[in-house]
């Protein structure tokens, strides 16, 4: 067997003219006022192409190259008077493994970046322009993590969160943002609306700022504190199911395995259909059940 692993691209970037490249589609005029080419163009005007364009050769003796990838960047610098531009070149003309294997920056990468920039000289104002923001919008994102602590940094790093979630776990100690922080995890919810009603549920003394009492839009303080009590029953309750769930699953699946052999057999089954069928359709059902529960542990 051949281990040699073959390089899908040349390994040199060549400077292409932009009347070599053929799209594969056309931009249309309602693509070019959308957020996402404005920002484009606005980067390429203020720190030049970053990402090469992808490109395929058409042929040995063929001057002209298949654009794979970067449609709108192309339309970005034609619009821009640009003639050329750097193009990575691929070894075949397919394009469905480029953006639709692209995963999209994290809120926490995206502020990590920022300052990363911010860092190496580039000035707010710069990168704001080159992202086509207001220059508010990189402030705020540069003060992101001031106040989180370090264990719920790590727990959204990869996480495409509401910067207004952060806002809120800003306003609890940090004992207090990792349990929110998990609920938030357990529940697949990373919204500020989420985040503002646990904000509800907490207790007073497990706010940063305990001795100001919490502001919820359309809550009075009765309701804050039924929440605060529900939350504390649901939490103690949620510790119990987790603590038995891995010994619960175990028997479900020796009971159900034991069933199965039961219910596999003929004679039984037969005898169980005409004298207690509403027993044999609970035994289907728990069957089906731990069947079901481990198709989703496989998954």
């Amino acid at each position: 067997m051949n281990d040699h692993v073959r390089i899908a691209f040349e390994q040199r970037i060549l400077v292409l003219p932009l009347t070599s490249l053929l799209p594969r589609k056309k931009v249309e005029d309602a693509q070019k006022k959308v957020v996402k080419y404005k920002r484009i163009s606005s980067s390429i005007a203020e720190v030049g192409i970053i990402e090469p364009l992808v490109v395929a050769r058409l042929g040995k003796k063929d001057s002209r190259y298949l654009l794979l990838d970067g449609h709108l960047r192309l339309a970005a610098l034609q619009d821009l008077g640009h003639t050329e531009a750097r193009c990575l070149i691929a070894d075949d003309d397919e394009a469905f493994t480029y953006n639709k294997r692209v995963n999209r920056l994290a809120t926490v990468q995206e502020h990590f970046m920022i300052m990363r920039a911010l860092k190496s000289g580039v000035s707010e104002d710069k990168l704001a322009k080159a992202l086509d923001v207001d220059i508010k919008l990189i402030k705020r994102r540069r003060t992101l993590l001031d106040g989180i602590c370090p264990e719920v940094v790590e727990m959204l790093k990869d996480k495409s969160v509401n910067p207004v979630t952060f806002d809120v776990l800003r306003k609890m100690k940090p004992l207090r943002q990792i349990e929110t922080a998990e609920l938030m995890g357990t529940a697949a919810n990373w919204s500020s609306s989420y985040a503002k009603a646990l904000l509800a549920a907490t207790k007073q003394e497990d706010l940063a700022k305990p001795d100001q009492p919490k502001k919820i839009a359309g809550m009075t303080r009765e309701q804050m504190a039924r929440m605060e009590r529900e939350m504390a029953s649901l939490h103690q309750d949620f510790k119990q199911i987790e603590s038995s769930y891995g010994d619960d699953v175990l028997h479900l699946v020796i009971a159900s395995g034991y069933l199965g052999k039961l219910v596999g057999n003929k004679e039984i089954e037969r005898y169980l259909s005409v004298h207690h069928a509403e027993l044999l359709e609970e035994f289907r059902s728990i069957i089906a059940s731990s069947s079901l529960d481990q198709t989703g542990m496989a998954a």
